[in-house]
């Protein structure tokens, strides 16, 4: 069976991406193809061949991937995947709509409905750029919501990473998806239980992960915060933070595990669809405080992984941090609850699964025919 790996585009080093490495690692054989490839800024494929779309070719594409985005469409229309048996797509947006044969299955890793489109305010709200064409904006991302509607009717079978995400696809979509929580590579995450004086914030600088909230939280508290990470709103936070907020940028894998396994928490104020960072933190025994809603509620146990807050502000986080300071954390408990509940087999067990009942169903619907 030919197999093709499909992702949105690899230019950056988040969540969906690291989801992708894991399917490119479990497909070793497998071609991988994307819109846009950065080799230094995303996840390690090794040798492995890339295969790219014509928007590769256009200068500057690859760091201003986001200006890009009415383009994605037509460039993954245009890939001839036409020999594949099998296409499994990672998406947030555009991967989604590559072209088959008719005998082939597609099977979409679907992150999210694509979020600019559809959740438009709360994704590009703190763009000041945005602000001022909104207009302008409004119209393009009309044309291409209708697009998407079209595109997503390309994929066999959805897996969502959550049932928040789950019911977004049905409700945008009008497609079912099987629910099937993402996992992580728990090698490359370090135990500790020794913790630092520090609490960590990791996530790119974008308005939705609402960065802005645990800066004033921490600026009240005066508690040493460390936030790794880059992206446009880098200069606007840290015009925001006072002396005991550190702003680390970009960091190593290496350094990335270092600091989530000495943190005394990780903080996530972000409305998530799933998030792979806090069960990245229980992997290496950190606890979490999260905003109370989206995919943590897959994930954390309260009051035994994390703590949630209620409501998306500094004086609701500043309440849970109290609370979670006042708990006696058992760091090995968290440790084994990531382990045993998202464990790349247990994981990659479900999804063989479902795959292997699609295939079953195409062959029937073949021999029907």
């Amino acid at each position: 069976m030919k197999v093709a790996l499909v992702h949105d585009y690899l230019t950056q080093k988040g969540g969906a991406e690291r989801v992708f490495e894991l399917l490119c690692k479990r497909f070793p054989e497998a071609d991988i193809f994307t819109s846009l490839y950065d080799a230094q800024k995303t996840i390690d494929l090794g040798d492995r061949i890339v295969n790219t779309t014509y928007l590769q070719s256009i200068p500057g594409a690859a760091k201003y991937f986001r200006l890009m985005a009415p383009f994605y469409f037509p460039a993954f229309r245009a890939l001839d995947l036409q020999e594949y048996d099998l296409i499994i797509s990672s998406s947030t947006s555009f991967a989604k709509a590559v072209r088959k044969s008719p005998k082939a299955r597609h099977v979409c890793f679907c992150h999210n409905v694509t979020r600019f489109l559809w959740d438009t305010e709360t994704y590009l709200r703190e763009y000041a750029d945005y602000q001022y064409f909104a207009p302008l904006i409004e119209k393009i991302f009309q044309l291409m919501r209708n697009v998407d509607l079209t595109y997503a009717q390309e994929p066999d079978l959805y897996i969502a990473n959550s049932s928040v995400v789950a019911r977004r696809i049905k409700s945008i979509y009008g497609k079912k998806a099987i629910v099937i929580n993402y996992p992580i590579d728990t090698s490359k995450f370090v135990y500790s239980d020794s913790k630092e004086d520090y609490f960590l914030a990791s996530a790119r600088m974008i308005g939705y992960k609402r960065l802005d909230i645990i800066i004033e939280a921490f600026n009240w508290l005066g508690w040493h915060l460390k936030i790794s990470g880059d992206g446009p709103e880098k200069e606007r936070l840290q015009s925001k933070a006072l002396k005991n907020i550190e702003f680390v940028g970009h960091v190593s894998d290496f350094e990335r595990t270092q600091l989530f396994s000495k943190a005394k928490s990780v903080i996530v104020a972000a409305l998530e669809d799933y998030g792979l960072v806090p069960v990245e933190a229980n992997a290496s025994g950190t606890p979490v405080v999260a905003f109370g809603a989206g995919g943590v509620l897959d994930t954390q146990v309260p009051g035994k992984t994390g703590v949630f807050f209620k409501r998306q502000t500094p004086d609701s986080l500043q309440t849970a941090l109290l609370e979670a300071r006042e708990i006696y954390w058992n760091y090995d408990n968290i440790r084994n609850h990531a382990v045993a509940n998202f464990s790349e087999e247990a994981f990659f067990s479900k999804v063989e699964q479902v795959i292997d009942q699609t295939n079953q169903v195409q062959r029937s619907q073949s021999l029907i025919c």
